[in-house]
Parts: structure tokens; sequence; C-alpha cells
């Protein structure tokens, strides 16, 4: 029996155009360098000795920090807010960050990213997930390995459905695991494990971030700057995975991602040191409905 044709609306396709835009062309790199003027690569050279060990250790702890609270939310219902004031929050903890440098991290990204946990949310609930399941939980947190690449990375095994394939299984585990036994520790082994896959991926956006922030020039209004460009960053990546979920309930995951792979196809990769491609997403108003 012959395979039967899913056909998506035009309105579905130039949406699923759109986040494919945002999904394989991470910006935040280029707009960072833009900010200070320097290309990122020269930002990173930039950071003290040890920064780098300070940085996974952050990461984690701040992974740990946003998992606790989308755990929170299966249980009870998540605290609202907009996305221009979970901006503002994350704008003020980037002013601090700014003026004290790598000592702040430790507590400056852990709540940086709690708000930014909170946004990914909302967004995720306005795109028709149940965030009382635990696999629309974990998905929230999926959004911060999604969020950029090394400039190294091959396209192949850092493209959006590359990186949801690798964390594919301890997503699955992880939310069985959850289902099973109810609310669970974060610090449970397999969702230690998923955080760490994550981490590895975060840490790199952090990276950037840091070196961005810590330059003289910048400062505390640079560093409440940066922190604004993340978290918008991440607020459009948040939309842009949570609207390819809904078209895949919709249609089905192969029919969307094989529309998804011409788009990707059709634009060329894209190396986020050297600045995204023009984004389709920004000229159409796709950001605009964060």
């Amino acid at each position: 029996m012959p395979e039967l044709q899913v056909c998506m609306t035009e309105d579905d396709l130039e949406t699923l155009r759109a986040a494919v835009e945002v999904l394989e062309h991470p910006g935040l790199a280029a707009r960072l360098g833009s900010m200070v003027g320097k290309p990122i690569d020269l930002m990173r050279q930039a950071l003290p000795a040890g920064a780098a060990q300070a940085i996974a250790a952050a990461t984690t702890k701040g992974l740990n920090a946003a998992l606790a609270v989308a755990l929170r939310s299966i249980r009870n219902k998540p605290r609202g807010g907009s996305r221009l004031l979970h901006k503002v929050m994350a704008t003020a903890s980037g002013a601090v960050g700014g003026s004290v440098g790598l000592a702040a991290l430790p507590i400056e990204l852990p709540i940086s990213t709690v708000i930014m946990l909170r946004s990914i949310a909302e967004i995720a609930r306005s795109e028709g997930e149940d965030l009382a399941d635990p696999e629309t939980a974990l998905a929230c947190i999926e959004v911060f390995a999604l969020g950029g690449r090394a400039s190294g990375d091959d396209a192949a095994d850092s493209g959006y459905f590359a990186v949801r394939g690798v964390l594919a299984k301890s997503v699955s585990e992880a939310a069985r695991f959850i289902a099973e036994r109810g609310i669970v520790s974060e610090g449970a082994p397999l969702l230690a494990a998923f955080i760490a896959q994550v981490a590895s991926r975060f840490g790199v956006v952090v990276t950037q971030k840091l070196a961005a922030q810590i330059l003289p020039v910048v400062g505390a209004l640079g560093g409440a700057a940066v922190n604004y460009a993340f978290i918008d960053h991440f607020q459009e990546v948040a939309r842009a995975h949570f609207t390819v979920r809904r078209l895949e309930r919709r249609y089905g995951k192969a029919a969307v991602q094989a529309e998804y792979e011409k788009f990707r196809d059709a634009t060329g990769p894209a190396n986020e040191s050297s600045g995204p491609k023009p984004s389709v997403a920004r000229k159409e108003g796709f950001v605009g409905r964060l």
C-alpha cells in the first residue's frame, strides 16, 4: 500500500519555514559580536584562566535549578508572567553579572536560567503543550541545548533534529521515570544524565555570553544588554521549537521533518560565528509573537 501523503497548509508551511531559520541559523554569537564590536572568537580569547571550569559548574547549577522549576510545574499550575517581564528580570540580573564579571556567574546564571525557563514554559503552553506532562517539562529544558553551536560543529551533527535525536533517549527514559515514580529529585541519575547532555551544548552559548559580558568596555549597562539579548534569543528558539512540536502533533513527526529538511537544505548550513543568514522569522513577524 502506498504511503499516505500528508499535505500541510500554506500557513503552516510558512510558519515552519520561519522556525527553520531560527533553529538552523542561531544568531546570538553574531548579535553579541556586533554589540561589543569584536568577533566571537576574539571575545572567547578574552576569558580568564579557569573560566571553562567556572562556566561548566555554573551551567550545570543553572540547568538543575531550571529543572527543579520544570518538575514543580508538573504538580503545580505554573506562575504566569509576560515574556517582557521575564526579559526585564533577566536584564537586571545581567547588570550585576556585567559589573562583577566571572565571580558573579555562579549566582547570576542560575537566576537567568530559571527566568528563561519560566518564559520557555509560557511559550510551550501557548503552543498547546501540557505542562503537567513530564515530557513537556523536559522539552522546556531541551531548549537550552538548541540555542547555539560551536564554530567547528558539523552541520549534520548540530542541526535541530540531530540534537533532538541525541537527546531523545534521555528525554524518553527520564519522562517515563518521572511518570512512574511521581515527582522526583532533579538529582536522580536519569535526570542528571539528561542535564549533562544539555549542559554540554548550553555551555557553548554561556561562554559567548560571558565573554561579551566581562569585557571592560561593556560593564554593568552592557551586561544588562547582553542578558536581554540572551533571553530574547532563547525565547525565539523556544517559540520555534514548540511550533515544530505543535505541527508534529497535527501532521505527524515524519511529515514535518520531511518538510523541515527541504527548507533547511534550501538555505544551506550556517556558521554561527560568522553570523546567521537573513532571518525569515524576523522579516515576517515570527519573533514578534514573543
